[in-house]
C-alpha cells in the first residue's frame, strides 16, 4: 500500500471508529416514545455482541437498549429498557456485564460504571464506579476483567469487579484477551494493532493492515476486521495476514464465541460458522 492510500484509509477508519464510540453526548436523546409506539422496535447503533450459553441466544447491545435476537432475525428489547449499553460482555449463563448510560426514565447518574445482570439483562445491579466510568470495552480474561473507560482513556483491570488498577492510558477501540492473563491485543482509534503486556503496561505495534477490531480464534490466531469490513486472520502474531471474507461494510462490533464468529455494522449483525469465510445476516 502506498503512503497516500494508507493515509486515506487511516482517515476513514478514524472517522468510522469515532462514530462507533458515540461518546460525545453522555445522555443521548432517545426517541419520543413510551416503548410501545412506532419506534418500539428501533435498535439504534450497535455497540456490542454476546451469546448467552444458557440457550445460545444472541444479544445485541445498542444505543437504544439490549436486544435478544431470535433465529428468524427478529429483535426483542429486553425488559423494555432503553439503556444505552456501550460496553457489554457475557460472562456466564444469563450472566452479563455492561456499562454506558441509563434509560432516561431512570433516576441514575449519566455514567453507569460497571453493572451486572444475572437474569439475562432483565435487571441490572451496579458494581463499581457508578457516575464515574463509561466503559466502552469489557473484556473478560479468566478471573480478570479488563475495562476501557472512555471518560479517562484508561485501560483498567479488576479481579473482584469492585477495585480497579490502571494498565495504561491510550485511545483503544477493541481489546482481546489470550489464554495468558497478562497478554492482550488491541486496536487503537487510528486502526493500529498493538500487543499489550498488562503486567507492565508496555505496548508494541504489530504489522499488517489497518484494523478496526480484533479478537482471538479458538486456535489462538489473531482475527481482525478492517474499516472496510474485510476479515483477516494471522497465525503468526500479525506478521502475515490471510483474507477470509467480509461483512460488507464498516464494523461496529466483533466477537468470537463457541457458537461462531459474530460481527456487526452500525445496524446489522452477522454470523460466520466457517471461520470468517462467509457471513449470514442474523439481524
Amino acid at each position: 500500500m502506498n503512503p497516500t492510500s494508507l493515509v486515506a484509509l487511516t482517515i476513514v477508519v478514524a472517522a468510522a471508529l469515532l462514530s462507533t464510540a458515540c461518546g460525545a453526548d453522555p445522555r443521548p436523546e432517545r426517541p419520543a416514545t413510551d416503548g410501545h409506539g412506532e419506534n418500539a422496535d428501533m435498535v439504534g447503533h450497535i455497540h456490542g455482541l454476546g451469546v448467552d450459553p444458557a440457550d445460545d441466544s444472541l444479544y445485541v447491545a445498542t444505543h437504544f437498549g439490549l436486544f435478544r435476537v431470535d433465529e428468524a432475525g427478529g429483535a426483542e428489547r429486553v425488559a423494555d429498557r432503553w439503556q444505552d449499553t456501550m460496553g457489554f460482555a457475557v460472562v456466564g449463563p444469563g450472566h452479563f456485564l455492561g456499562s454506558g448510560h441509563p434509560d432516561l426514565t431512570e433516576d441514575l447518574p449519566p455514567h453507569l460504571g460497571l453493572v451486572e445482570s444475572t437474569d439475562a439483562g432483565e435487571t441490572w445491579t451496579p458494581l463499581a464506579l457508578q457516575g464515574e466510568a463509561d466503559f466502552h470495552i469489557l473484556e473478560p480474561a479468566g478471573e480478570l476483567l479488563y475495562a476501557f473507560d472512555s471518560t479517562t482513556r484508561r485501560l483498567l483491570r479488576t479481579e473482584d469487579r469492585k477495585q480497579f488498577e490502571e494498565v495504561l492510558t491510550g485511545d483503544l477501540v477493541s481489546v482481546a484477551a489470550t489464554d495468558k492473563a497478562e497478554q492482550l491485543y488491541a486496536t487503537t482509534r487510528t486502526g493500529q494493532l498493538i500487543s499489550i503486556d498488562a503486567s507492565t503496561g508496555r505496548t508494541q505495534e504489530l504489522g499488517g493492515p489497518v484494523t478496526a477490531y480484533v479478537d482471538i480464534s479458538a486456535d489462538g490466531d489473531l482475527v481482525g476486521i478492517g474499516p472496510d469490513g474485510v476479515v483477516r486472520v494471522s497465525d503468526d502474531v500479525g506478521e502475515g495476514w490471510q483474507e477470509a471474507g467480509s461483512i460488507g461494510g464498516p464494523p461496529a462490533a466483533f466477537t468470537i464465541t463457541e457458537q461462531g464468529w459474530y460481527a456487526a455494522t452500525a445496524e446489522e449483525a452477522y454470523r460466520s460458522r466457517d471461520n470468517g469465510k462467509t457471513w449470514e445476516r442474523v439481524l
